[in-house]
């Protein structure tokens, strides 16, 4: 028996197979025969013929009340789909997992005349729980995102209440080519709601855990402070590598690997091969390192299992297997004595690997000076990062864990960075600094355009007059004629800005000036007003600097 050769018709299959889904209602129609035909010669499935759609989705309600289960009701395109709609209202409140398949026209022909078309994709809108437009597949990409759709689609069924999902196929001809011998093997993404130490499916858990012996924990941005308890700490400490960022702050049972993108970039292929995990959790929010991102994308782990109390599926790095919807630390402590007690290599290895980059040791520079800043921070302090080249040289310097880091990296973006910190400190006793390029600053500086802020406030304002990080760019250079417009040159001070709205402000030039103006910046006693220390450099050099201490690490 042959199946369609569509991608995303296999996907689709494959996965409504694997998360157990059962019974199918067929409309008739052209468009969606790629995949009826594939549905109905799949004998794991039980298919229900049915012309009217109207009749359709009630009917694939009631499959779905007397089972329990996700029924799929599937319709060709056009009008078919809103046939469908009054079913899926009734299901949507009286919360039937019912899975509306609709085959679609390629995007390109809708509006155009074209049979059968009309906008499909949201065409339900706030009546089902979520809504999905897959790619036709041509490329691995396409194929993971695909596949993380449907996943998405099938797992929010039954996700906090039951409803209905919409799941939209586009399908170009020719479509009745049937040349695909078997169904793919394909990622299922499984989630885990509430577990208990007492349920079965955690004790699958742990037994998947116990068998590898490289297991990594990743942990993004976390804007608190949790202290593990010492019964926790060491036997959980020592079965993991742990990776995490100034942005996850102290929240990882014992200390961190910090300075991984370094390490990472240094790596040979044997060593990126070595070190690769087996098995990867992560908790948290975002991860700044490219690096990290690109060398775990590369060297895929067999499982993936990310721990949110949201339970929302977050695939950053291509291979999600299980999400764990609950409180990472709850997940982290309740695993920490089941864990089998036997000697771990993999963490020390990674410590050890990461014990052999050094920090930057520069001459003044950008990056030279974040460096002398955090090194002298006065502690406990809070540490604002701007986004862009701040937030990633910082990364490369040690920073206490009794001072807290703070960054906007929802979205990454520059506005609002000096706005935000300003908006904390306002609310805080402690000393505030700030770090933020010159571009973040000018266009942010309406933040001082406020009365809400006090004495508690450092500003270093690293001004290189320009874009710094968009001079690291592949392919561009000084006579590249869109370099005006991509790195934003300017010849702008905080100068009169800063002194009209009561900051003392002073401006450094050179290392000579910075030695002196660094330890009255850093001084823990009260300050009578807010500080700004402008810090030129020349952005050129803080760039060939750069990439001398990436190349001096391989």
């Amino acid at each position: 028996m042959y199946y369609s050769n569509k991608k995303n018709v296999l996907q689709l299959v494959a996965l409504l197979k694997a998360h157990g889904v059962r019974k199918v209602v067929l409309c008739p129609g052209s468009r969606n025969a790629a995949i009826v035909h594939t549905l109905a010669n799949v004998e794991d499935f039980i298919c229900y013929p049915v012309t009217d759609e109207r009749s359709a989705g009630f009917f694939a309600i009631g499959l779905s009340l007397q089972g329990g289960g996700p029924v799929a009701v599937c319709c060709t395109s056009g009008s078919a789909l809103l046939n469908l709609h009054p079913a899926v209202a009734e299901a949507f409140y009286q919360q039937v997992p019912l899975i509306v398949i609709s085959a679609d026209r390629p995007a390109a022909w809708i509006g155009q005349m074209d049979g059968q078309t009309l906008p499909q994709p949201g065409v339900f809108g706030s009546l089902v729980k979520l809504s999905v437009n897959l790619p036709e597949v041509q490329t691995e990409e396409e194929e993971w995102f695909c596949n993380r759709l449907i996943n998405e689609a099938i797992l929010e069924t039954t996700h906090h209440g039951k409803g209905p999902v919409h799941i939209n196929v586009p399908i170009s001809e020719p479509i009745y080519r049937f040349t695909a011998k078997a169904l793919p093997e394909v990622r299922v993404i499984t989630r885990y709601q509430g577990l208990s130490v007492y349920d079965r499916d955690y004790n699958g858990l742990i037994e998947r855990l116990n068998k590898y012996n490289k297991r990594m924990v990743v942990v993004g941005q976390m804007n608190l402070i949790y202290l593990f308890e010492k019964k926790y700490t060491k036997p959980l400490y020592k079965h993991f590598a742990w990776l995490t960022e100034h942005l996850g702050n102290r929240t990882v049972p014992g200390i961190p690997i910090k300075n991984f993108d370094a390490a990472v970039y240094a790596m040979t292929p044997e060593r990126q091969d070595e070190l690769a995990p087996e098995i990867l959790i992560t908790y948290g929010g975002h991860i700044v390192s490219k690096q990290l991102k690109k060398y775990l994308r590369n060297h895929l782990p067999r499982e993936h299992w990310h721990i949110a109390a949201d339970g929302k599926i977050a695939d950053l790095y291509g291979c999600l297997t299980t999400v764990i919807e609950m409180d990472p630390f709850e997940f982290l402590e309740k695993i920490a004595f089941l864990l089998d007690n036997r000697p771990i290599s993999y963490p020390l290895m990674w410590e050890n690997y990461c014990k052999t980059i050094p920090e930057p040791e520069l001459p003044y520079s950008e990056m030279a000076v974040i460096g002398k800043l955090i090194r002298t921070l006065p502690q406990p302090s809070a540490l604002h990062l701007a986004n862009s080249s701040t937030v990633r040289y910082a990364q490369l310097f040690a920073v206490s864990p009794d001072v807290e880091v703070c960054c906007n990296r929802g979205v990454n973006g520059i506005e609002g960075s000096l706005s935000t910190a300003i908006g904390y400190a306002a609310a805080s006793d402690k000393l505030n600094f700030i770090v933020i390029g010159d571009l973040s600053f000018f266009y942010d500086m309406n933040a001082l355009w406020n009365r809400n802020y006090s004495a508690n406030i450092r500003i270093l304002l690293l001004n290189n007059e320009g874009g710094e990080i968009f001079h690291t760019l592949p392919g561009m250079d000084g006579a590249s004629r869109s370099r005006e417009f991509i790195t934003a040159e300017h010849r702008t001070t905080a100068k009169g800005w800063a002194e009209e709205r009561g900051f003392i402000y002073r401006k450094v030039t050179e290392e000579g000036e910075l030695e002196e103006a660094m330890k009255d910046f850093t001084a823990s006693g009260a300050a009578p007003k807010p500080m700004i220390l402008e810090v030129f450099t020349d952005k050129e050099k803080d760039t060939a600097l750069l990439r001398e201490y990436y190349h001096s690490l391989t």
